[in-house]
């Protein structure tokens, strides 16, 4: 049952097309926030965010923009704040992934894992943050990687670059805390998502006996720490790494 924790606030959500970033913007529309819901590609999440707003009683509001266009990042931006006055609550979930040994690495496909990943939300925090600082307040939360914790064997490149946000995260944390801005990161393991699914039959099984658990992860139990961090119940956390990985050591 909702508690509202995130009534009023105005949330932008990156990558919300499915996964884990579609669950963090449908728990935020139900806990009272208003929603941008980011995708590339236009008209995606027409039908859901009508959908999610009538049933949420809150206004979930597509914005289709590509991350790694900085002019189109900054408009979108810009028509948050022209629109609401302010932006609470910036989730950096957009990503790409990659799964090759260190001989196959594709440097090409490596560059624009970068770009998504990395240099975008570089972008992004840089852009919010210049909001937030005139209001002294908000909330940016970064989606990392157990991977980029740890290390796995296979996915070299895809953990230098969440590796890459969890140093984000905690430089920006320290430089935004003097204007009441909070920075923090989400390191899931393994998620149940459609698109992992289909990967973990081919590529993990053998995995699921290093989770703890014993299972995968449900897109919303990564969407509820993010509720957590884009509420008042985290206004004393910032430069966190929260692990939400059931256990998991590969």
């Amino acid at each position: 049952m909702s508690t509202r924790l995130l009534e009023g606030k105005i949330c932008l959500v990156t990558g919300a097309n499915r996964g884990i970033g579609n669950a963090i913007a449908e728990r935020y529309a139900e806990e009272g926030a208003v929603v941008f819901a980011n995708a590339r590609n236009e008209g995606s999440l027409d039908v859901w965010a009508k959908q999610c707003s009538e049933k949420y009683h809150t206004s979930v509001i597509p914005l289709y923009f590509d991350i790694t266009d900085a002019a189109a990042s900054k408009a979108a931006l810009l028509k948050i704040k022209s629109d609401f006055g302010r932006i609470d609550v910036l989730v950096n979930n957009a990503g790409m992934v990659t799964y090759e040994l260190l001989p196959m690495i594709d440097f090409e496909k490596l560059r624009a894992m970068f770009e998504v990943n990395v240099i975008a939300m570089i972008q992004l925090v840089q852009l919010a943050s210049r909001i937030m600082t005139r209001q002294k307040s908000g909330s940016i939360i970064n989606m990392s990687s157990v991977v980029g914790v740890q290390g796995v064997k296979g996915q070299l490149g895809y953990s230098a670059t969440k590796g890459a946000v969890i140093s984000i995260t905690k430089s920006a944390a320290k430089e935004l805390i003097e204007h009441n801005i909070r920075v923090n990161a989400i390191a899931p393991g393994m998620v149940g998502t459609e698109r992992f699914t289909a990967v973990f039959e081919e590529k993990f099984k053998d995995k699921i006996a290093n989770i703890g658990i014993g299972r995968l992860a449900e897109p919303n139990e990564i969407a509820n720490v993010c509720v957590f961090l884009a509420s008042d119940l985290s206004t004393y956390v910032t430069g966190q790494v929260i692990g939400v990985d059931g256990s998991a050591s590969f």
